[in-house]
């Protein structure tokens, strides 16, 4: 997808990593608490969004996010062209990994 060669650097490298705690470290490592709450939160709204059948409303409620966040994840989810997210919940659905 891209063509960025630190990018592809970068997810080359996350894809080393070989279980929960390597990812774990190395995240902790790579971003700031901010930055790990932010992926926290659009991750508990796409688990939301694909698995609870909750409304916008509801989910801005229960996790106390804003409107236009449970917008972007629910645009990710569905009208974007990668389908990142949707690639991990068919593999959580299958039982290939439990969250």
């Amino acid at each position: 997808m891209s063509k960025d060669p630190d990018q592809i650097d970068l997810f080359e490298a996350i894809s080393m990593l070989s279980d929960h705690d390597e990812v774990e470290r190395f995240f902790y490592d790579l971003c700031t608490p901010q930055e790990i709450k932010a992926m926290k939160e659009r991750w508990k709204i796409c688990k939301a969004l694909a698995f609870d059948n909750l409304s916008y409303r509801e989910i801005r409620q229960k996790f106390g996010v804003s409107t236009t966040t449970v917008t972007r994840v629910a645009r990710f989810l569905t009208d974007e062209p990668c389908q990142g997210y949707k690639l991990l919940l068919e593999k959580i659905k299958k039982g290939e990994k439990q969250c």
